[in-house]
């Protein structure tokens, strides 16, 4: 009778974790869905690639891709898993997600390990000295999407948990929104982020990261 009857298997094991909920947020910013089932994830760090196929304990090989006016070149990582894919549509994902992702469903104690790989996909942080104060140092972190519902689905989790509100702003077109959090709410925000030296990250992005708080005497 050979395999009849017997149920697919896929690539990824569908298990939540940590370093699982990681890959999400990676996926949910910089991810794609396509073809019913089709993974594709696209970043210009090869070491982002990496730590997604680490965080799903997966091995595909990594590609080239160009993208943007500009034919800007990027790396990017493509597989086939049906169930995974049919998995990640019932938390929330979808193809020509850009403009239309809202919630995540994201277990409660993952949720800052989801947010981690949001943030390497579609975050930043940036600082300065104010010059209208003396010794004034500014930092902030912020969250980028083209999607106005998700930008706020954002906001909201993160008020529930932490008691900071963020600001959000857009770009005057509607194309992109940006959520921001400044100085004593980012501290915060970022410890519970980066809550173990051994958490997976981009290391360009946490490095960044150190140094700026080292200026204020802050250890992360």
């Amino acid at each position: 009778m050979g395999n009849r009857g017997a149920k697919p298997k896929g690539k990824v094991k569908i298990k939540w974790s940590a370093n699982f909920a990681y890959a999400i947020g990676l996926l949910v910013s910089d991810g794609c869905l396509s073809g019913g089932r089709h993974v594709i994830l696209v970043s210009k760090d090869i070491d982002q690639l990496q730590n997604f196929m680490k965080a799903l304990v997966i091995t595909v090989p990594i590609g080239k891709t160009k993208s943007g006016y500009n034919g800007n070149v990027s790396f990017k990582v493509q597989f086939s898993d049906v169930l995974f894919y049919n998995f990640l549509e019932s938390i929330g994902l979808m193809p020509h997600k850009s403009k239309i992702i809202a919630e995540i469903k994201i277990p409660e104690e993952y949720f800052f390990d989801f947010l981690r790989g949001s943030f390497d996909g579609d975050g930043c942080t940036y600082s300065y000295w104010d010059p209208r104060w003396k010794s004034s140092f500014m930092f902030y972190t912020c969250f980028v999407s083209a999607s106005r519902k998700h930008i706020l689905w954002l906001r909201d989790e993160i008020d529930k948990r932490l008691k900071i509100k963020g600001h959000m702003t857009g770009d005057g077109t509607r194309a992109i929104f940006q959520l921001k959090y400044a100085k004593a709410d980012s501290l915060t925000l970022l410890q519970k982020m980066y809550h173990s030296k051994k958490v997976l990250c981009l290391s360009r992005k946490r490095l960044k990261i150190v140094k700026m708080l080292a200026t204020v005497e802050e250890k992360l």
